[in-house]
Order: C-alpha cells, then sequence, then structure tokens
C-alpha cells in the first residue's frame, strides 16, 4: 500500500510538473509573413530556455482578432494598428522584424528571378487590364524572353492578411487607378482572380496553375524554391529580393514620429531600397491580466531580439537596429502593466 501511495504520488508530481511545462508554452497569432522566423526563433528559444511558443499563422486579420479576444498572448500584424485603434482596445504594439514580399509566377521555361515587372503593370494585372503573359507591357521589360500565349491567373489572399496589406499599400501607391479601385488593407474586395488561404494557400494556387501570379513573403518563397520575379523600384532599378536592399528600404524609419512604431516601409525612395518591404507587428494589452505569461511573450522576444539576428538572416529578413530594440523596451516598460499597475518589464 505505501508503495503504491508512493507510486500515486510520484505520478501526480509528473502530471503536474508537465502541466506547469505546457503552461509556459506562450501562445500567439496572426501574420503568416513572419510565421518562418517565428517558429526557428522559437525552437531555438525553446533549446535555450526550455520555454516553447504555440503560434497560429492564420493572417493579420484573425490574430488581431484573437487579441482583442483575449484567447491568445500576443497578436501579430504586418499591418500596423492606428493610435486610435490601441487605444480603444487598450492594447500596445511594438515591431518585431522586417522583410519583403515578392511576386511569384508559374510559367514554364522562365528561370526563377528573370522576369522584370514593374508595380504599375502588376497593379493592372491585379485589375484584370493585363490578361496575357505576352502582352506587349511585358514583352517590353523582357526582350528576348519566349512568353507564352497564356492566360495570366491572379491569385490573392482569400483571408484577412498583413502581406495583402503591404501588397496592396505598393500598389495603391503606384497605380492611381488601383487605389480608387480596390485600395489598400489587409482584407479588399479583388475584381479578378482566385484566393488562398494564408501564403501556402497562396503558394500551392500558384504552384498548381499553369500561368498564375501571385505575392508572398520572401523567406517563404525562397524555402519552397519558388519562381519570383524582379520588381522595379521608386529610382528606376529592377532589383531581386534580398536583406540588404529590405534593409536599404528600412533604413529611412521614422520609429519615433510613427505612433506605436507604427511604420510602412513600402515604395521608399533608394537604389538598393526593395519596394514591398514590411514591418510584422506584435500586439499586446497593456493591462496583463495574467502578469507572468506577459512577462514570458517579453523574455521570448527579448532572447529574440538578443539572439536571433543569424537566423533572421538565413531567412533573408531583417532584425531590427539596437537603437530600435532600445525604443522597444523602453515602450515595454512604460506600457506594460500587471492589475496592480506594476510594469511588468
Amino acid at each position: 500500500m505505501k508503495q503504491m501511495f508512493k507510486s500515486i504520488v510520484v505520478g501526480a508530481s509528473a502530471a503536474l510538473a508537465l502541466s506547469s511545462a505546457l503552461a509556459a508554452d506562450i501562445t500567439g497569432a496572426g501574420a503568416t509573413f513572419p510565421y518562418p522566423i517565428y517558429a526557428k526563433w522559437a525552437e531555438s528559444y525553446k533549446s535555450a530556455t526550455g520555454n516553447g511558443l504555440n503560434y497560429q499563422s492564420i493572417g493579420s486579420g484573425a490574430g488581431i482578432k484573437q487579441i482583442k479576444a483575449k484567447t491568445v498572448d500576443f497578436g501579430a500584424s504586418d499591418m500596423p494598428l492606428k493610435a486610435e485603434d490601441l487605444e480603444a482596445e487598450g492594447l500596445m504594439q511594438f515591431p518585431a522584424i522586417m522583410g519583403g514580399v515578392v511576386t511569384i509566377v508559374n510559367l514554364e521555361g522562365v528561370a526563377p528571378g528573370k522576369m522584370k515587372l514593374t508595380g504599375p503593370l502588376v497593379a493592372d494585372i491585379y485589375l484584370g487590364k493585363i490578361v496575357k503573359w505576352n502582352a506587349p507591357e511585358i514583352a517590353a521589360l523582357n526582350p528576348g524572353m519566349k512568353l507564352p500565349d497564356a492566360d495570366i491567373t491572379v491569385v490573392h489572399r482569400a483571408d484577412g492578411s498583413g502581406t495583402s496589406f503591404l501588397f496592396t499599400d505598393y500598389l495603391s501607391k503606384v497605380s492611381p487607378e488601383f487605389k480608387t479601385r480596390i485600395g489598400a488593407n489587409t482584407a479588399v474586395k479583388w475584381v479578378v482572380g482566385v484566393g488562398g488561404k494564408g501564403n501556402e494557400g497562396v503558394a500551392a494556387n500558384v504552384q498548381r496553375i499553369k500561368g498564375a501570379i501571385g505575392y508572398v513573403e520572401w523567406a517563404y518563397a525562397k524555402k519552397n524554391k519558388m519562381s519570383h520575379t524582379q520588381l522595379k523600384n521608386k529610382d528606376g532599378q529592377f532589383l531581386q529580393p534580398d536583406d540588404d536592399n529590405f534593409k536599404a528600404a528600412a533604413a529611412g524609419a521614422e520609429w519615433t514620429k510613427a505612433p506605436g512604431f507604427g511604420v510602412v516601409l513600402t515604395d521608399q525612395a533608394g537604389k538598393t531600397s526593395w519596394p514591398i518591404t514590411g514591418v510584422s507587428y506584435i500586439l499586446m494589452h497593456k493591462v496583463q491580466a495574467d502578469a507572468a505569461r506577459g512577462k514570458e511573450v517579453l523574455k521570448y522576444f527579448d532572447w529574440a531580439f538578443k539572439n536571433g539576428a543569424g537566423a533572421a538572416a538565413e531567412l533573408d529578413y531583417v532584425p531590427l537596429p539596437a537603437s530600435v530594440v532600445t525604443l522597444v523596451q523602453g515602450a515595454w516598460s512604460a506600457k506594460l502593466k500587471d492589475a496592480s499597475g506594476k510594469s511588468i518589464y
């Protein structure tokens, strides 16, 4: 009987330890744009600390809804919330990582990175005005390229998406007609094309449909060996996507002038600035009902800022500059409190 009681106690202790370990896992949801780097950081963070992250890559719109409903410890969005929206919901916002969005195509015989496109041309494709791959406008940019007499199938996001915000924000800046007819937002009313949920859904449709064009986050395109295009930037230069060009676009970001650090880095000037560069943001409630979990979120991002630059570079993301990290940490200290009003950082 004594031995049996001992076994029950040991078993209960093990179950309690397991429960505590599971409880330590923080939860986040939202943008698909930063998912590859958040997953990589989470893997390394767990190895270093034993604490885990359960991140749902469900799109910025859904992530914003979940953090508002307090069903996750943090939300993630690639479209910065406005100051009045943050205030209304009792949220604070800080940047976590930067990267780029690229156009991808499924065209036989066209090697990755060889096709040249411009923003206004992509806008016309997504407006349904250019419908064939051998259209004069595309041929003029790509002399000598064998372009098929094939229909263009437009692929876009079906869910609320920060990637869509960056893409539509850029196209709205370079095409007045796109701005008027479609506009910039996480979810818009597309006039042509087929939808896919998440980067995964867009990529799957582009890979499945001959003659398709879509847009995804660069690390995702690179990891899955998708055929991307060059894009012409504001200074008239055709560029390949890479972290140096994302860094160039981010160099002029005026973090201190934007409420909630809400900068948008599309269509930035500079010869080497990638035209669809974006910042991914984290959303947390200013008053943390569970201060311990709030602290764990900050520990994860603090660790990532200090130790995650190498992983970010491998995936062609751009880590925040040290000066911006200092600003973010200051915002944590000033704005994130427990129920008694004490800072959790």
